[in-house]
């Protein structure tokens, strides 16, 4: 076990996905694998692992902002010899050119975090996708009928901010939505050599207050997860 999971050695899959929130992790261990068996619980973050279509899949949580996520996706990398995490979240759109329910496979995250600065000497503020995983996603997409938008994304330190217009890093690299996670763990994998891959799900429309509402989610999330999933069965 590593210091913040508590699964054994060869308890978890070389892929991974990864959704924030430990009980959606839960909810697509149970309605997506055969046979999951709940591997670490510590702190609350639950991982599992199970079958998807005969292969072995683990999916747990990364938690929210680059700390957490930089925790637990180095230590499934390092003490886990996990290979490939796709990160499954939703983000914030900047404009309305987006709608709610729109999938993103994203090609680059742009951040002023210093994350990536401090942990591994890297100064880019863009950080790419690791890997063929993207690829894979994009034509996984096109075999499963969904649309998806490849793009950038800003990853924000930040939920609430004192300005609401758009920042300044959003604008330089063209990033119409906005989330917590994908720089920090791009950042990882490029150190490591390892793949790395995040779809988000618009959930809200920052300038109208649009968003899908709590009752909708996890029908919402469906197409992300699936398309998550066969991505990586055919990576295994």
């Amino acid at each position: 076990m590593s210091i913040h999971i508590s699964a054994k050695k060869g308890e978890i899959a070389k892929v991974v996905l990864q959704p924030g929130d430990p009980l959606r992790a839960k909810y697509i261990a149970e309605n997506f694998l055969e046979n999951p068996r709940l591997v670490s619980q510590t702190r609350g973050i639950l991982y599992y692992t199970g079958l998807f279509k005969g292969k072995e899949i683990s999916v747990g949580a990364s938690g929210m902002g680059f700390p957490s996520i930089g925790i637990y996706s180095f230590e499934l990398y390092t003490e886990y010899d996990v290979e490939t995490i796709i990160r499954i979240g939703t983000c914030g759109a900047y404009s309305t050119e987006l709608k709610v329910f729109d999938l993103l496979n994203i090609d680059n995250a742009a951040s002023e975090s210093t994350y990536a600065k401090y942990a591994w000497e890297m100064e880019e503020e863009l950080m790419p996708h690791q890997g063929q995983i993207f690829d894979v996603i994009n034509e996984t997409a096109i075999e499963l009928s969904l649309n998806t938008k490849s793009c950038s994304v800003h990853s924000s330190d930040i939920f609430y901010r004192k300005n609401p217009s758009v920042p300044t890093i959003a604008t330089k690299y063209n990033c119409p939505a906005v989330e917590m996670e994908a720089f920090g763990l791009f950042a990882n994998a490029r150190y490591l050599g390892k793949q790395a891959a995040t779809i988000l799900t618009v959930s809200d429309i920052i300038p109208t207050g649009e968003n899908i509402s709590a009752d909708q989610r996890q029908t919402a999330l469906k197409p992300m997860m699936e398309l998550a999933l066969e991505a990586a069965w055919k990576t295994i």
